[in-house]
């Protein structure tokens, strides 16, 4: 056999591990070469030094001073990063932090309750973005309606839990280094408080706002402060800032959970024989055709304190504290036609069963994607739902830094703290009385897909003849905690190398809770006429609905007196209540340099961080007939390879460079060691855990260019590709339970548990259940690009050179396959949550008193779950455009008032299944906002 020479390559790892270790092992060297430059009037070395340290401009007040700002931090940087600085996100209309990101290339959002929640960058979502506040990472969790993905047991970060005034500088980077913490695909965002050092002096700020809501009609109130100074000659600063925010929020529209083609409508005009059956029972129908109108009402408080300590020019102690607490509730009231089969009757040659088996079709339509888009029965079931949760957030965070020159070319920093989110819902009760018989209809034909047309008759709206549904009593939450230490160390070789390192332990937790009654059924409640109450929802063509009446209920039969029938117990819903540890050592080694390469300033650094995982999970299984908790360990390395390089070739145009092998954590829920079967209302589900997931990993590329027109101005584009080897996926299947290999027991106790076992109730093993498997699934290639521009219309003449423009495009393309539990490709599809294109635009007035902008936020549909559900080929969320405006005005150096709008277009949550249907799942608007505020600084 001839022998085959190979070709040397040159690998990332390598690149990367050579350019670290060469500041280390040259260091000598270098050191030897010192005293002949000190000989030089200025060295090639020292003046790239001098060209780069550019000069940054203090925010002064100025929203444009604020803009120049975060492009200096963006120029000067190492890596590819975007930043919004201090005035900035005030002058923002922003509720929170989320929306203030979205202004940022490469940011979308996703929103609950009318405001942003996490975000998604560059395509990658919020599992895939770690957040550090005051540089230690943090996860802080909220809850959030079912249909938007309830209570956060995840990795992702909730914004909703800050006001944007608690915070100094936001940094999103898009490129690693070694010297950032692990657990990032898309971003590291950086959250920093304000500091007493960051103001010259004694400083006070307040103020305070009022809101007005369109759709609730509602006012609420905003206010926050900020005091600073200095003591001790200048030595030690102390600052504490606050706010608090009050919001009345109406949540309306429509939805149907889903739509299914699995039918057993029992006869079409009287007859149970009829030809049209065989056609209607296998069009696809919504399975809860119905109107929602949600409440929410929330208080936020926020509060931060920092003490900075500089006893000389050598030493500094920085003591971070932050607090935020949200207490809300929320009311969910739906009125709605049950159409959930029991099961599949393709031909009249099968009996009708379960909920539907009754039913008589009078009308029909169907389109030609096979969609039922109108349908009028009558003998049909009919439900009112009246649900009310208490849930809050409480988050605190106290963190300590110390840095210290031992020399001039010494330097070591250390940081130590714990970051608590818990989330508390401790009162989830839904209350459901039904009539069967009556007549329903529903139409969402052309127009009405947005705003369908549900009819019911005249039975539904007198007090007599309802019966008890079910009783759902669900407390839960979940509490995270991070408690993390760092020590690193500089060594500044010379004026080109700097050597840096460190060590970093991480240690987390994460525990989840949830109870229930043992069987959710109606609780032997008698609906009397004096236990309804009639509710003015707005909504179709008869908005005044009768629904159960929480106040009378309670008190007639103490809903909440965890006794007899209304006992709630963990131990009713052990498959929920699940825990997971991960105890994290990472060390890691960088070389920065800055120097010249042709006379052009180069700058970069390169290094390896090494890191190990021990993971441990905890949750109930049931062994032989014996709930137990079981434990299952798991640990894996990684070595994290990363490399960026700068380069201005010509003057303000800058080139960067960015190579790095990254990992993302799997989900908490995904790496339990369970399978929970369980029955909510019609919803028949099974999720499995595998305590053995590995992480999802990807080499990340990076080029960019970058041309700055003056301090304000820049034009930005950025290729960008992520190589994913591995992609942590959920498989969902709709199958009956007897497919999926679990005791049929499973099922009979989940269906006995909600609305009972049996054909009647449409809940046994025999009936398609939703059934969701976490796995390793291959993964794909992400690529995208950002193209960002800025300027301010200085070059035009006097009153239209105060306006000026910052814009923003990114554009991302990602298919994955996506496997079944055999692992043959059942599909390949863009990745869950991207959004192809992202757009960001805001057009600015400034002048020596008057301020105004008007802010665009536009993002593509995007996939939610890329396997379907019930036999539609995909499900995702529609494409949102926010436009919001702001205006103040100075009346002193002290005083301004301020005018905001949010949500100008009163843009909507619309969500869909299936790519060829659009079938409508979900419909909501919360309306548009409007804040009128004053205030005073000194």
């Amino acid at each position: 056999m001839a022998a085959h020479k190979q070709a040397w390559r040159l690998q990332p790892l390598t690149l990367a591990m050579a350019i670290a270790l060469t500041g280390s092992f040259s260091a000598s060297a270098l050191a030897a070469q010192d005293a002949a430059q000190q000989a030089t009037p200025q060295t090639a070395a020292e003046k790239a030094k001098a060209d780069k340290d550019i000069e940054v401009i203090e925010v002064t007040g100025s929203f444009r001073d604020s803009l120049s700002n975060a492009l200096n931090v963006k120029r000067q940087s190492d890596s590819a990063i975007d930043a919004i600085m201090a005035e900035d996100i005030a002058d923002f209309p922003d509720l929170n932090l989320a929306e203030s990101l979205q202004r940022i290339p490469g940011v979308a959002i996703s929103r609950a309750a009318g405001e942003g929640r996490q975000i998604t960058v560059r395509g990658l979502g919020p599992d895939f973005t770690r957040v550090r506040i005051n540089g230690m990472e943090a996860i802080s969790t909220s809850g959030g309606t079912d249909q938007i993905g309830g209570a956060n047991r995840g990795r992702g970060f909730d914004f909703n839990t800050f006001s944007s005034d608690l915070f100094s500088s936001l940094t999103v980077r898009k490129t690693a280094s070694a010297d950032v913490e692990e657990g990032s695909l898309g971003s590291t965002v950086d959250l920093r408080a304000a500091r007493p050092f960051d103001y010259d002096g004694f400083t006070f700020s307040a103020s305070g706002q009022l809101g007005y809501n369109d759709l609730s009609e509602k006012n609420d109130p905003k206010a926050s402060f900020l005091i600073s100074d200095h003591f001790a000659d200048g030595k030690f600063g102390a600052l504490i800032s606050g706010s608090f925010s009050e919001r009345s929020l109406k949540d309306q529209g429509a939805s149907t959970v889903r739509w299914a083609n699995v039918n057993d409508f029992g006869s079409y005009q009287g007859s149970k024989t009829a030809t049209e059956l065989n056609t209607i029972n296998n069009a696809f129908r919504p399975r809860l055709p119905r109107y929602d109108s949600y409440t929410h009402e929330m208080e936020r408080v926020g509060a931060s304190a920092a003490f900075q300590y500089r006893p000389n020019d050598d030493t500094k102690v920085d003591l971070d504290m932050l607090y935020a607490s949200t207490d809300a509730t929320r009311n969910e009231i739906f009125l709605q036609g049950i159409l959930n089969a029991g099961a599949n009757r393709p031909t009249t040659a099968t009996a009708a069963s379960g909920a539907t088996g009754n039913m008589n079709v009078l009308e029909y339509f169907i389109d030609d994607t096979n969609t039922m888009t109108y349908g009028k029965f009558d003998n049909a079931t009919v439900r009112a739902e009246n649900r009310f949760d208490e849930l809050g957030t409480d988050f605190h965070q106290i963190n300590l830094n110390f840095a210290h020159h031992i020399n001039d070319s010494l330097k070591f920093d250390a940081m130590v703290g714990t970051a608590v989110s818990k989330f508390d819902n401790p009162v989830q009760t839904t209350l459901v009385m039904e009539k069967t018989g009556a007549a329903f209809s529903y139409d969402y034909r052309d127009g009405a897909r947005q705003s369908p047309i549900l009819t019911f008759g005249d039975s539904i709206f007198q007090p007599t003849g309802w019966t008890s549904n079910s009783v759902r009593l669900r407390p839960l939450g979940a509490e995270n905690q991070f408690d993390s230490a760092e020590l690193n160390l500089t060594w500044t070789v010379n004026d080109v190398w700097v050597i840096k390192g460190g060590l970093h332990k991480k240690d987390f937790s994460f525990e989840s809770y949830e109870a229930r009654r043992q069987t959710e059924n109606g609780a032997g409640i008698v609906y009397t006429p004096d236990l309804i109450k009639t509710y003015n929802s707005g909504l179709g063509p008869n908005p005044n609905w009768l629904v159960p009446d929480f106040a009378a209920i309670d008190a007639k039969y103490g809903l909440y007196s965890n006794t007899g029938v209304f006992t709630v117990s963990k131990d009713f819903r052990r498959d929920d209540n699940y825990s997971a540890e991960e105890n994290t050592t990472g060390i890691w080694l960088m070389s920065s340099f800055n120097t010249y390469l042709n006379d052009a300033p180069f700058w970069g650094n390169a290094g390896v961080r090494r890191v190990e995982t021990e993971q441990s999970s905890t949750a109930w299984a049931t062994v032989g007939v014996t709930p137990t908790q079981v434990t299952v360990e798991h640990k894996y390395d990684e070595l994290l390879p990363s490399l960026n390089l700068n380069y201005e070739p010509w003057e303000d145009v800058v080139l960067r460079f960015g190579y790095a092998e990254v990992m993302a954590r799997a989900g908490l829920g995904a790496i339990r060691p369970n399978v929970s079967v369980s029955v909510s209302g019609s919803a028949r589900s099974v999720a499995g855990g595998n305590p053995y997931l590995e992480p999802t990993r990807a080499k990340t590329y990076d080029l960019g260019l970058e041309m700055y027109f003056s301090d304000e101005s820049m034009l930005g584009i950025a290729l960008f590709q992520k190589d994913i080897d591995s992609h942590v996926q959920t498989l969902r299947e709709t199958k009956a339970f007897t497919e999926t290999g679990l005791p049929v027991s499973a099922a009979v106790a989940a269906c006995t548990a909600g609305p009972g076992y049996g054909e009647a109730t449409g809940c046994n093993e025999n009936v398609d259940w939703s059934v969701t498997t976490p796995l390793n699934g291959p993964g794909g290639d992400l690529k995208g690009y950002e193209v960002s521009y800025q300027l301010p219309f200085t070059f035009l003449p006097d009153f239209w050179n105060r306006f000026g423009f910052i814009g923003n495009l990114t554009h991302v393309s990602a298919q994955m396959d996506y496997i079944n539990t055999a692992g043959v490709v059942q599909a390949t599809r863009d990745l869950t949550g991207l959004s192809r294109n992202t757009v960001a635009a805001t057009l600015y007035y400034e002048h020596e008193k008057l301020n105004a902008r008007v802010s665009l936020a536009k993002r593509d549909k995007y996939l939610t779950t890329a396997i379907g559900r019930e036999n539609n080929d995909m499900e995702g969320t529609n494409a949102t455009t926010n436009v919001d405006a702001s205006m103040s005005y100075a009346f002193t150096e002290q005083w301004k008032i301020s005018f905001e709008a949010l949500n100008l277009t009163n843009e909507v949550d619309d969500q869909w299944v299936d790519s060829a249907g659009d079938r409508l799942t979900y419909y909501h608007e919360t309306g548009r906002q409007y804040y009128l505020g004053v205030q005073y600084k000194y």
